[in-house]
């Protein structure tokens, strides 16, 4: 009898336990429990830093003079990481270096290497392995190396945000293609052109490091840098990942109608500033771009990303490109048209015949109702601790007469546009933001950023 009631017991005690484990204990994976060595460490799963990010700028010593200035306007003194190697040592004009630039290297000659006197193009890609070796005692702390030119501007904040989206362990060649479709189909659509930015996970740089003698002789033929890296990253097995934040931007004359159009998705990189008009009137071109650095410094991850929003009653569309520019339209334009870029660009070289880019643009109009009031960016500061205020001052007169839909309600006596955003940096980009008008009196234009209702529709 006893031994009976000592069975019940047990038994009774061990389906508690069952019923007990299945509700509030947590089983792991098998694959944790029998491997455990394969578990991924706390340090691998931390998200990426600019800390983890190496760069490798290749410039030459005579252009340094000039361009100084536009890495300067990125880089960070002590916390961004990388090097400029320059083909030779820097004149005595340049000396003492300043700590506002990358410490210095000298390219490795490879002339005697390659058995041949232009090394320009194999010099830029044989940068990398010199990025590497350099890196070697700290090559655990690099998650990616990013190479890019002496005139690159960098976006590190919005950099550092999309290369999260990665895993930095695997094999991940990140850029972006030329907007001019010649230089695309001249090369390779399969390449990330170099001015915007060429963004390799580690592993996949030391990987090419490794080959790296062995590719130059086996593309010695090759007069691109970023065609060879193309090519060698290819013969290791990794493909290109295009991202449309990286602007190589092979372009001539004003960029403002692209820069106002800018599509969805974080703005990473500028390039050939030199071979384009400053972007803001009455500013040279490192004005320009220090201007523009202040609203990235305010927030990045809306830069240059277009928002949209109307004033019904006087048939007025509003087109705000975020730290850059504002329009005007004198009636209701959805957004599939506003944001193909005004053609106000000139391609890189003459082209016979369209299609000349690798993006629909829209051409420049002198229509009423077409062409935009302009306006630019004058200021950006914090207004107090809840919205982030940009003041954009009208560009020129329009000199147009009035779209025959507005009647009389033209903007032309409107000269600035404040914009107020959030202070929260965007995380999720998949949709554009939306925006309120809610003053335009006394010249002045007033727009509230706000997140897009659900089933919004902005036309």
């Amino acid at each position: 009898m006893k031994f009976s009631t000592l069975m019940i017991s047990l038994l009774t005690l061990y389906f508690f336990l069952i019923s007990y484990t299945n509700k509030n204990l947590i089983f792991f994976p098998a694959s944790d429990f029998f491997y455990p060595l394969l578990k991924t460490s706390n340090s691998d799963s931390t998200p990426t830093e600019l800390s983890h990010i190496v760069f490798g700028l290749i410039g030459s010593e005579q252009a340094w003079h000039q361009r100084k200035s536009y890495i300067e306007s990125w880089w960070r003194a002590n916390v961004t990481r990388g090097l400029l190697f320059l083909d030779k040592p820097p004149s005595d004009t340049l000396l003492p270096w300043p700590h506002t630039s990358p410490p210095y290297r000298v390219s490795d000659d490879l002339t005697l290497f390659l058995n041949k006197s232009d090394i320009r193009a194999q010099r830029m890609v044989h940068g990398i392995m010199e990025v590497i070796r350099e890196t070697t005692t700290t090559k655990n702390e690099f998650r990616w190396l990013v190479m890019g030119d002496d005139d690159s501007i960098f976006f590190v904040d919005n950099m550092v945000d999309v290369l999260r989206r990665y895993d930095y362990r695997k094999y991940y060649y990140i850029g972006g293609h030329s907007e001019f479709l010649l230089s695309d189909y001249l090369f390779s659509f399969n390449q990330a052109f170099g001015g915007g930015g060429i963004m390799l996970s580690y592993p996949l740089a030391t990987a090419l490091a490794a080959d790296m003698e062995n590719c130059l002789n086996r593309y010695l033929m090759l007069n691109s840098a970023d065609n060879t890296t193309r090519a060698c990253i290819a013969d290791i097995g990794a493909n290109l990942t295009p991202n449309r934040g990286n602007h190589q931007l092979d372009f001539r004359g004003d960029i403002s109608g692209l820069l106002s159009a800018h599509p969805l998705t974080p703005l990473l990189s500028l390039h050939h500033f030199d071979m384009v008009d400053p972007i803001f009137p009455s500013k040279d071109r490192f004005e320009s771009t220090r201007h523009l650095m202040a609203a990235a410094a305010a927030d990045q991850s809306r830069l240059l990303q277009q928002t949209i929003c109307y004033d019904r009653h006087k048939n007025w569309t509003f087109s705000i490109s975020w730290g850059y520019s504002a329009h005007i339209y004198e009636r209701i334009m959805p957004r599939s048209y506003l944001q193909k870029p005004i053609e106000t660009f000139n391609p890189w070289l003459h082209t016979p015949r369209p299609p000349t880019y690798m993006m629909n643009t829209r051409p420049l109009s002198s229509h009423p109702c077409e062409a935009p009031h302009v306006f630019f960016m004058e200021s950006v500061h914090q207004d107090g601790q809840d919205e982030i205020l940009t003041t954009y001052s009208r560009a020129w007169l329009r000199a147009l007469p009035p779209c025959s839909l507005t009647a009389d309600h033209s903007p032309d006596y409107i000269s600035t546009i404040r914009v107020f955003s959030p202070p929260i940096k965007r995380t999720q980009v998949r949709r554009c933001e939306c925006c309120d008008v809610i003053r335009d009196e006394n010249a002045k234009a007033e727009i509230r950023f706000r997140k897009c209702m659900t089933n919004e529709v902005i036309a």
